[in-house]
């Protein structure tokens, strides 16, 4: 990517969206999954959220990553008790080779995968 010039800079206006929170969240996931189980539903945002609060990744899943990877789960037929020990299609939800490796070593060096909002922290607990 080319650095911007400053000339560039002070004609461009810049507007932070925050990013959803887990309500927010379910709303825009019901958008494109109407039908999704209240139970896979839960599992796969415990994943996500948890997935973006991992500082050793360099790219975090974005929300387009989160229902590609949805669609992948209900396309497989993947098993929830494997979703809730697991993340499986990692490579949906990450986009660059070393996050998928740091989390493949993270799995191998026995971490553990959070299952319930309070593995998340206060920050999310329902």
């Amino acid at each position: 990517m080319f650095p911007r010039r400053d000339a560039f800079l002070r004609r461009c206006i810049f507007h932070y969206i925050e990013f959803p929170d887990p309500g927010l969240m379910r709303r825009i996931i019901a958008v494109h999954h109407p039908h999704l189980d209240a139970k896979l539903l839960d599992q796969v945002l415990i994943k996500f959220y948890w997935l973006r609060e991992q500082n050793e990744l360099r790219k975090k899943p974005s929300t387009s990553e989160l229902i590609d990877w949805i669609s992948a789960l209900l396309r497989s037929g993947v098993s929830m008790e494997k979703i809730e020990s697991h993340i499986p299609f990692l490579g949906s939800l990450l986009k660059k080779e070393q996050d998928v490796d740091a989390l493949q070593r993270y799995s191998k060096q026995g971490g553990r995968y959070p299952n319930k909002w309070t593995d998340l922290g206060p920050r999310y607990n329902q």
